[in-house]
């Protein structure tokens, strides 16, 4: 991770309040980083950034991504060498019943960020975070490389494909000369203090701690599953190499290997013998009568080039991954210290 190359280095999150940005927020504070976050208040529900007291410890604007005006007092402020673009609007459910507001978030909010760059003297490395599913799915079982067509099926697959396309085009119109500017496409990531909706991973707390069967909408699909801090690393690697040479910027697939692709019945299943194993309780699930609107059944990424440039390559297999997770919940439900306790799990994956 290089740690001396992040100590008291400034760095813009946006987004940093959800699941990811709080994974990200402890790891940055880890590596000695000067951070400054913004993004929307956390839900008033359970939320990982306030469960690990991330406001006190981090430096938060709270403000819309569609805010160019606030965005750009901030960039002024703050005036950080790197940014790692997170806001956004990020469930697919959410996107068929406010397409509006999604396409907004993902493609207004990526514009505004990179013109906010475009604008600014200190950037000199930025990522975009997007998503597996900005790939055109044909639902074939290997998996999709960088080069392959962008066209999400759904509105928020679609917006992250508009993401990527407008990425693009500001690094071929705007940043030739510099700053270093790449994308990342993440697969279906889990962790502890996840609590959004629609999620296969929080829809198995929910129903452990409130004693219910967890309801499955599609118990086949594959996804390529890996734990929070799998990508985190990874994109931190990124904006370093960028930083230091920007021929490497680029997109990027970032998931785990082939093996641990799984089915949302094997991920269920394994979080609940996980479960067990930490509170004793069981933990049963039943096929949900309607499947819900239409989601890729198949999907896998091909990382090679990410493995190629970098020499990458995953540290916890999907079983690790669960099993810590899982720990992370049971821990969560004992009400421990859960800012030690994730701390506790950053220090283990990095070794």
């Amino acid at each position: 991770m290089e740690r001396s190359f992040f100590r008291d280095r400034k760095i813009l999150v946006t987004g940093h309040t959800g699941f990811k940005g709080s994974w990200l927020c402890e790891l940055l504070l880890h590596l000695g980083a000067e951070v400054t976050g913004y993004s929307l208040e956390p839900p008033s529900g359970p939320s990982m950034y306030r469960i690990c007291g991330l406001e006190k410890r981090v430096r938060s604007v709270y403000g819309d991504i569609r805010d160019l005006e606030k965005l750009r007092s901030v960039m002024r402020q703050t005036q950080p060498e790197l940014v790692l673009h997170m806001a956004a609007q990020p469930i697919v459910r959410e996107g068929y019943q406010n397409p509006v507001y999604t396409y907004d978030v993902n493609v207004m909010g990526t514009v505004h960020i990179l013109e906010c760059v475009r604008e600014s003297d200190s950037v000199r490395s930025f990522l975009n975070v997007t998503t597996d599913k900005v790939y055109r799915n044909r639902e074939w079982e290997w998996g999709y490389r960088e080069n392959e067509e962008l066209n999400g099926y759904d509105p928020y697959s679609n917006s992250k494909s508009c993401s990527e396309l407008v990425t693009c085009s500001y690094r071929n119109s705007f940043f030739q000369e510099g700053p270093a500017i790449s994308t990342a496409r993440a697969g279906n990531v889990i962790g502890g203090g996840d609590f959004a909706a629609d999620r296969i991973i929080p829809d198995c707390y929910r129903a452990a701690v409130s004693h219910e069967d967890i309801k499955l909408r599609n118990p086949a699909s594959v996804r390529p599953y890996q734990h929070v801090l799998e990508p985190l690393a990874a994109y931190l690697m990124i904006l370093r190499r960028q930083y230091e040479k920007t021929e490497l910027a680029g997109s990027y697939n970032v998931g785990p290997d082939e093996g641990d692709c799984w089915t949302t019945r094997q991920m269920t299943e394994y979080f609940a013998r996980c479960w067990q194993e930490q509170t004793g309780e069981s933990l049963a699930w039943h096929a949900a009568r309607t499947a819900g609107p239409h989601e890729a059944n198949y999907l896998k990424l091909d990382c090679s080039r990410l493995k190629n440039t970098f020499g990458w390559q995953p540290r916890w297999d999907v079983k690790t991954a669960v099993s810590r997770t899982a720990q992370w919940y049971a821990a969560c439900s004992k009400k421990e210290n859960m800012r030690e306790y994730t701390l506790g799990q950053i220090c283990e994956f990095l070794g």
